[in-house]
């Protein structure tokens, strides 16, 4: 039986890429030999040419939110937006909690 496969995102290139897992390799962009980012078996990649939203799923993928499924169905609250993102990140700021946690709060306030 094939192993699953798991989503590989190349920021700079605004690539994703679906491959088996594998902890121990490496992977690099087919396009500018990158490391690629292991994003999780939930991800859905934006359009190429939608620049606001790679520029969430970058600080989201920087500041290690993964889209992993959980145990019903996905990988749960994610932000959409720059605006989503700031106010995150602004509540991570003033309450002291890590930004990854912040990050993944449905309501801030």
């Amino acid at each position: 039986m094939a192993h699953a496969k798991t989503s590989y995102v190349c920021l700079s290139c605004r690539a994703s890429y679906k491959q088996p897992y594998d902890r121990t390799r490496q992977r690099t962009c087919p396009r500018c030999a990158r490391p690629l980012i292991h994003a999780g078996s939930a991800f859905a990649a934006p359009r190429r040419r939608d620049t606001a939203a790679w520029r969430t799923l970058t600080v989201l993928l920087n500041a290690g939110v993964g889209f992993h499924k959980s145990c019903c169905g996905g990988p749960g609250y994610r932000p959409r937006t720059l605006r989503e993102v700031r106010e995150r990140m602004t509540y991570s700021q003033r309450s002291g909690e890590p930004i990854a946690h912040a990050l993944v709060r449905r309501d801030v306030g």
